[in-house]
């Protein structure tokens, strides 16, 4: 089992920034990979960035040159830094983890809400 909780959410003007943080716990692989996704209301689950142990990111098309996703191996720690935010980037941010296992873990979300 892989425990994920996500912090710094909050409320922001356009334009603004917020620094995400999920922190992993309990079986964790040395080879994974971690990522955000994001729901806002009454649409669906969408990637917004992922990295790998390896330092490999990988980014939406509407987030790259304004997010910039990083992880701290050793304490388990992802970030995702969001600057220049839309309110179109409003949502329900996930952490998301999975390695070899054919199974992919949740944390239970943080609101971020951008005011226009």
């Amino acid at each position: 089992q892989v425990h994920l909780v996500e912090s710094g959410g909050g409320l922001v003007q356009a334009g603004g920034s917020l620094r995400l943080s999920c922190i992993a716990s309990g079986s964790i692989f040395s080879i994974n990979r971690m990522g955000w996704y994001r729901q806002a209301p009454g649409k669906q689950r969408e990637l917004v960035a992922t990295i790998t142990t390896g330092g490999i990111t990988n980014y939406a098309d509407s987030v790259k040159g304004r997010f910039t996703i990083s992880r701290d191996s050793a304490k388990n720690t992802m970030y995702l830094q969001m600057n220049s935010l839309k309110p179109e980037d409003a949502g329900v941010y996930y952490c998301s983890y999975n390695d070899h296992r054919p199974i992919d873990y949740w944390g239970q979300g943080t609101q971020v809400t951008v005011s226009s």
